[in-house]
């Protein structure tokens, strides 16, 4: 399905959902794509109940066979000399949702993202945030109206207590990266979480 495709991984600090991500990797490299990680400063510095980034560093770089690029320098040349045929940042925080929709290129996971909208290739989101449906949802329709920027499927994880939270599908990323290498979005985008 992705036999072939050099696929940007990007990942922030959206700390309880990193342990969805490894599975996925593993999913991308066994649909043919080789994954290269990109992480925010976030991610390489926090210490949370979830471990610590020194941690997460070595599942990921372990998960890909590829060392992180942990700076702004370093994701740079996604544009112009080393090219991804596609960008996924999953999970996205609420905080990277806004500085990408509003053109704030101040980590390595966004200029990655910066870099392959700047040579016509897709980015793929896979949101989890608290506050999609709150603040935040005004950047989520932005986005949503952006030309080559396509969604990993998402829906509410907790309506009850956490009405404004969305969460996307992480299993669907080789399916939906599949469908954003075709300039095409991936349906349903609205879903029911299986969890509730």
């Amino acid at each position: 399905m992705l036999q072939g495709k050099r696929i940007g991984l990007g990942i922030t600090a959206s700390h309880c959902t990193f342990e969805e991500i490894l599975p996925v990797i593993d999913a991308l490299q066994e649909a043919g794509a080789t994954v290269v990680p990109v992480i925010t400063h976030s991610v390489l510095t926090a210490a949370t109940r979830f471990g610590t980034g020194e941690e997460w560093v070595a599942k990921i770089e372990g998960a890909t066979g590829e060392k992180v690029i942990s700076s702004i320098v370093g994701a740079e040349p996604f544009g112009p000399t080393s090219p991804v045929d596609c960008m996924i940042i999953a999970p996205m925080t609420g905080n990277s949702l806004s500085r990408f929709a509003n053109a704030s290129t101040d980590s390595p996971v966004l200029m990655a993202a910066k870099a392959t909208l700047r040579n016509g290739d897709p980015v793929l989101l896979g949101i989890s945030t608290n506050d999609a449906l709150g603040l935040n949802g005004v950047n989520l329709i932005k986005l949503l109206n952006m030309k080559n920027v396509y969604f990993i499927p998402f829906g509410q994880d907790d309506p009850i207590k956490k009405p404004n939270s969305l969460i996307s599908d992480f299993t669907s990323m080789v399916p939906a990266a599949a469908a954003a290498l075709r300039k095409e979005q991936l349906q349903p985008l609205l879903i029911i979480h299986n969890k509730m």
